[in-house]
């Protein structure tokens, strides 16, 4: 990596390759897979904007915001500024951990990205080619970001949603509306000084961690804009001897800078994004499949003794423990980063879609009495982050014991969604949210054909 003495002296800082190659960027250049996979972020993000649109949470943080504009909170009445359509969309789109997330370290890519450069370019006038441009930089940065220390954010105490998506959205928003490389440069030294977002949400399953990518969507369109303005940040914001890593990571786990710079623009990493079949944390998805599998061979809830799960030790601190917590959650939230209480309610629902996540669910006997008989042992060999699996070994009150595994994320790059399944989960989302067979077809046709567009006009449309 670059130190403070060799930029002083010429040499590039990373933040300016990443500039350089974000402000030349035309939505002509964006290879045909990564629009593709942009586009199906996008609407996996509309879907789950609209689901949960009526829940409490959004509904205090909508009451919250005062700043009036002409941008979008979609499925919301009132026209927002940039910085609260993008809070208000951004928080939405992660509520319910049901948002995309990235293979390789758990990020949440699209919420921030989107939000941020639909706003901006909502806000400005900008072509539906800009918005491609925006949403495909700020995620690519995202991606490439988390990967530099894995697991170091999360054990710094850091959400790297929160910390990241504030750097990938200045350069997103950047690129969207033309910002020239120096400016680029700036706003995501601006951006490093508005990252924020613990994970302290975990002791008590409240909202915290769902603002994360909304907070962080409106600090990227407020870097961009000051930078637009000529205001200056540090240019080794991401290498410097007081960087980003410096603040944001723990120093005990290697860092390799390489990753934010090289073949950028040929290796885009965000086409790894993956989709989440299940309403919860990304690192309990396999588990679910396998209590699924389970629950599919024939075993009986009453006759299982105990379940032991294999699990990689990364995880622990967020989906294992304390214990006692995550086998009787506290409240709905909470039980999205339970994996006793995923395990129990798939095993009985063979479902963990929104309606998972309600009081009277979490409060039920028998997925209660199942999540107890849940425990886990550390696999050292298990290969997160990089890489999600699940195992499940049911002993039961006969001695007869049954394993399952799944070896990876279903979702994601081994084992990808089908479209048809990626439609399916926005339309459940959009009718969970009370929108009509008719409103959702609407959207859906928008995020199909809004890369094409002149302008953005008719995403005012949906706010209702």
């Amino acid at each position: 990596m670059a130190s403070d003495a060799e930029t002083t002296t010429g040499q590039p800082a990373i933040a300016e390759r990443i500039a350089d190659w974000a402000q030349g960027l035309t939505a002509s250049e964006i290879p045909t897979a990564v629009r593709d996979t942009t586009a199906d972020v996008l609407l996996d993000f509309a879907g789950n904007c609209v689901s949960v649109r009526r829940m409490d949470y959004i509904q205090s943080l909508v009451r919250s915001w005062d700043g009036s504009g002409n941008c979008t909170a979609i499925g919301h009445p009132t026209p927002f500024d940039a910085a609260g359509a993008a809070l208000i969309n951004g928080t939405a789109a992660h509520g319910e951990d049901f948002d995309d997330t990235f293979e390789g370290s758990p990020v949440h890519a699209g919420a921030p990205a989107i939000s941020a450069v639909l706003a901006a370019c909502q806000r400005h006038g900008r072509t539906g080619g800009d918005v491609l441009v925006g949403i495909a930089v700020a995620m690519e940065v995202m991606c490439r970001m988390t990967v530099v220390a894995p697991t170091a954010i999360h054990r710094a105490g850091f959400h790297p949603t929160a910390v990241i998506g504030a750097m990938g959205t200045a350069a997103g928003v950047g690129a969207a509306l033309e910002l020239s490389a120096n400016q680029i440069t700036n706003a995501l030294g601006i951006a490093g000084s508005m990252a924020s977002g613990i994970i302290e949400y975990l002791a008590e399953g409240t909202w915290t961690k769902r603002l994360h990518p909304g907070w962080a969507a409106q600090s990227g369109i407020r870097a961009a804009a000051m930078a637009q303005q000529g205001f200056t940040g540090p240019r080794t914001v991401l290498e410097g001897t007081h960087g980003f890593f410096i603040a944001f990571a723990d120093p005990s786990i290697d860092q390799d800078l390489s990753h934010l710079t090289s073949d950028l623009g040929d290796d885009w990493r965000m086409q790894r994004i993956a989709f989440k079949p299940y309403a919860c944390g990304t690192m309990a998805q396999p588990y679910i499949d396998c209590a699924i599998k389970l629950a599919e061979a024939g075993i009986d809830a009453a006759d299982i003794a105990s379940i032991e799960c294999e699990t990689g030790e990364g995880i622990v601190h967020r989906l294992w423990e304390p214990l006692a917590e995550k086998r009787a959650p506290t409240t709905p939230y909470s039980s999205k980063f339970s994996i006793p209480y995923l395990i129990a309610v798939g095993f009985l629902d063979r479902a963990v879609g929104l309606a998972q996540f309600t009081e009277a669910r979490i409060r039920d006997k028998n997925v209660l009495d199942l999540a107890r008989k849940v425990t886990y042992v550390i696999d050292p060999d298990n290969e997160y982050p990089r890489n999600y699996a699940g195992h499940i070994r049911a002993v039961l009150r006969d001695g007869r014991d049954h394993v399952v595994r799944q070896p990876h994320m279903r979702g994601g790059t081994r084992e990808p969604l089908e479209r048809a399944e990626i439609l399916a989960k926005f339309r459940n989302n959009a009718h969970f949210g009370g929108w009509s067979d008719q409103q959702a077809t609407a959207l859906q046709s928008w995020c199909e054909n809004v890369f094409d567009v002149k302008d953005l006009t008719e995403l005012a449309t949906f706010r209702t």
